[in-house]
């Protein structure tokens, strides 16, 4: 599985990103939530691709998945 949520303080402060982007997770987490698609963000964002996007969602949800309730 390939990392694709990286986090450092040089980039964004520190918040989880995008990796190889300047694009935070909560940004595409909000654009989800505003109703675009992953292909109208990826359109928006050309430093994102498809599979960017989908990895970084499927990664967030597997680390859900592993903490406690």
């Amino acid at each position: 599985m390939k990392n694709w949520i990286v986090a450092d303080p040089e980039h964004l402060g520190g918040s989880p990103r995008v990796r190889g982007t300047r694009i935070s997770v909560a940004f595409i987490l909000e654009s989800l939530a505003a109703g675009m698609s992953v292909d109208e963000i990826v359109d928006a964002y050309p430093s994102l691709t498809e599979e960017s996007v989908r990895g970084a969602l499927s990664e967030l949800a597997q680390q859900k998945e592993l903490q406690p309730a």
